[in-house]
């Protein structure tokens, strides 16, 4: 009844605004609703139930652990069903009165794309790829041209036709066979990242009786254009841990090539960019190990490059009568070697292309038939490095004129070109594609992203900022806002972060940013420990028994951003997902009083409870990133930090935790579990949500507008929380 009444006001003020109300009565009037809305509205309440974890003598005891029972049939399904639900009608009527923005917001933002549009076209045996995307259809369309682009468009797939009833739908890794005949395709209809092969006869239309199941889309073709190579998952893990052949259209059963017995490994498989070989990759987070045959030999057995080896992670190209090896082997940062073909066992016949050097982490190579193209980063930006064969000493750089973007060698199937097709973009600049001639150094613009609605990016200033840590590292800050940003700390600011797995946050371009910089909010990411951002090194320090640096180093950048006047802790807020939501767990636990508000988009947060469950996707993949607590100093770290097992009787800023019941990166039940406990304990009125899609994943919606209205609903609680109203 409460809530039928509120949202009766909320229609009313929204009325009278129209009608003339000044903005800063209706601004207040919202706002004395939304909170009062929080307290009236009734949280939902999860049933405890002990279940204790003991290890190393330490005794753990979790009341809500019966939330990870939806794989179970029965009652306990029916019930963790429930309380879900509960949770999102619960969110759902919180954000009642910010609904209104959030369609300001989504028209806002949707009115900045081109809904029409295509992708830069390349150039691949004998045809012409493009993919498009068309007025308000949510998926891709995929077609070619035949040698030219005056060509017409041969279709391949229009994944709005496939999508046709269904919640969620992903094409992934589509792969045409040398002969240009055949299109295979990996599709995912509940977002769990299993996907089902598909084959498509490209002459007649015709989608082939072959279907390969419960797959992870990764697939090779051989020379033969009949013959494949795939990888499948184990069904309960979901370890990528077989490799198989099969040849289309013989009816024959697939045959098992590999598979991979350490649970700490995931193998896969792939082609070098001359197509010659395909290789058998197995890997875990620090070693490596490839197998490969020719691909004109589909029949033949693989051969080992090299065994695998602790703390040795080396990739595989050819080029002429050498193996070319991108190796961490005695280079933290990566060097570059080569090797002849079939003699790459014994490393003593490995040669040095590229030293080794301490402060450049080689991140990418790339080889074409004149040139050697190499991807360096240091001091957290990227250069790209143009080496000619036949003249190595006349090397060269690619200018770039920022202090902080993105940038990087894109797509390049072809061997035999001088045309370096590469990519940039920045907070402030929308991405860009380039044809760069190695030859004679002149670039030219193939494709700029367009943004509509008047978007100037000379309106914007990005900066790179640098923290000191609490140990003295000077830690990245990339920082955006819009001109007339005014550093007196009175202005809002979302601090992002993700640190993990080596993967570094990159400033990138986006549309959707916009709406929060034009409301007066600056934008920036931490480039934490635990990214390479700056070499190898840096993700080394934050992994671990060195974890806890990623968190501090958070905290010590928002404290810099506060120091600075960039902004106040009631007008802070963090953001983050998956590794990222463990950070923002972290910080929750360490420093809940440095900010307004935050978002947690598909959070690890009980890592103890994960890392100790082998049966749960990712675990045994993961223990050189996280550490294993199995082992008794291992297990006592992790505990230390979990956010999950460190939240206490105390007072948390407002949050929103967004998860997807088919996540198969974090399962839903972490955080369900995580807010749960939440509400037992925290001490503060403050709003806390969990919405939970009932019909996607890690990645959240499929379709590419759906997409945009997850990003509106969480833009309007922070621009609520931060009392901006439109």
């Amino acid at each position: 009844m409460l809530y039928d009444i509120l949202i009766h006001l909320v229609s009313v003020t929204c009325t009278i605004f129209q009608r003339g109300m000044k903005k800063h009565i209706l601004l207040t009037c919202l706002t004395i609703l939304f909170i009062q809305m929080s307290k009236a509205i009734k949280a939902p309440k999860a049933e405890q139930h002990p279940f204790t974890i003991t290890n190393h003598g330490d005794t753990v005891i979790d009341y809500y652990y019966w939330l990870n029972q939806y794989w179970l049939e029965g009652p306990q399904k029916d019930k963790v069903i429930d309380y879900l639900q509960a949770e999102n009608d619960y969110a759902q009527q919180i954000l009642a009165p910010t609904e209104p923005l959030q369609e300001q917001l989504y028209q806002e933002i949707i009115g900045r794309i081109k809904k029409t549009d295509e992708s830069v076209p390349y150039f691949e045996n004998d045809y012409w790829y493009i993919t498009k995307v068309i007025e308000e259809q949510e998926y891709p369309v995929y077609v070619r041209r035949r040698g030219n682009m005056d060509a017409p468009d041969e279709l391949l797939l229009d994944v709005n036709q496939m999508a046709e009833g269904h919640d969620y739908f992903h094409v992934s890794n589509l792969k045409i066979s040398p002969d240009n005949q055949f299109l295979a395709y990996g599709v995912d209809t509940v977002g769990r990242r299993v996907y089902t092969t598909y084959f498509k006869n490209l002459n007649t239309g015709e989608i082939l009786k072959d279907e390969i199941h419960h797959t992870s889309a990764n697939l090779e073709w051989a020379q033969d254009s009949k013959t494949v190579f795939y990888s499948t998952q184990d069904r309960k893990t979901l370890r990528n841990d077989k490799v198989w052949t099969y040849q289309i259209g013989t009816g024959n059963a697939p045959e098992l090539v590999f598979e991979e017995k350490d649970v700490t490994f995931y193998t896969y498989v792939n082609k070098t960019k001359s197509n010659r070989f395909i290789q058998i990759v197995s890997e875990s987070t620090d070693s490596k190990e490839i197998r490969y045959i020719f691909s004109d030999q589909p029949a033949s057995k693989f051969s080992i490059f090299l065994e695998r080896e602790d703390n040795h992670l080396y990739e595989v190209d050819d080029f002429e009568d050498n193996f070319y090896i991108l190796t961490n082997w005695d280079a933290e940062n990566y060097r570059l070697m080569k090797c002849p073909i079939h003699q790459s066992t014994n490393k003593s016949n490995w040669e040095s292309v590229i030293a080794h050097r301490e402060q450049v982490l080689i991140e990418e190579v790339e080889i074409f038939k004149n040139y050697l193209v190499i991807s360096e980063v240091e001091n957290a930006v990227t250069h790209i490095r143009i080496i000619p064969w036949s003249q190595p000493l006349n090397e060269s750089y690619i200018p770039f004129d920022a202090t902080t973007y993105v940038a990087g060698i894109g797509y390049n199937p072809e061997f035999n070109t001088n045309q370096l097709r590469i990519y940039y973009q920045s907070l402030i600049t929308p991405s860009t594609h380039y044809e760069y001639s190695m030859d004679t150094k002149e670039q030219k613009i193939l494709k700029q992203q367009e943004v509509l609605g008047g978007f100037n990016s000379d309106d914007y200033i990005t900066e790179r900022l640098w923290a000191t840590a609490q140990d003295g590292t000077k830690i990245p800050i990339s920082i955006a806002y819009k001109k007339g940003f005014k550093k007196e700390g009175l202005q809002p600011l979302l601090l992002y972060g993700y640190g993990s797995y080596g993967s570094s946050s990159d400033p990138y371009f986006s549309v959707s940013r916009l709406s929060l910089l034009d409301r007066g909010f600056a934008y920036a990411i931490a480039h934490v420990r635990g990214g390479e951002e700056m070499g190898r090194k840096w993700y080394l320090e934050g992994k671990k028994l060195n974890k806890k640096n990623t968190f501090t180093d958070f905290i010590d950048c928002a404290e810099f951003l506060i120091k600075e006047g960039y902004t106040h802790p009631e007008h802070l807020y963090a953001h983050g997902g998956s590794a990222g939501g463990l950070l923002m767990g972290a910080i929750a636990n360490m420093r809940p009083e440095l900010w307004n508000g935050i978002i947690s988009d598909v959070p690890f947060v009980d890592v103890l409870t994960t890392m100790l469950d082998e049966t749960i996707p990712l675990t045994t993949g993961e223990y050189d990133e996280w550490g294993n607590p199995n082992n008794e100093e291992s297990y006592f770290y992790i505990k230390s930090y979990s956010p999950y097992n460190n939240i206490e009787a105390k007072a948390y800023p407002n949050m929103m935790i967004n998860t997807g019941l088919h996540d198969s990166q974090v399962q839903y039940f972490e955080p369900a579990k995580y807010v749960a406990k939440l509400r037992s304990l925290k001490t503060d009125d403050n709003i806390l949500l969990l919405n939970c899609d009932m019909s996607s994943g890690h990645g959240g919606q499929s379709g590419r507008f759906q997409r945009l209205k997850e990003i509106a609903r969480d833009y309007a609680f922070l621009l609520m929380l931060e009392k901006i109203d439109q």
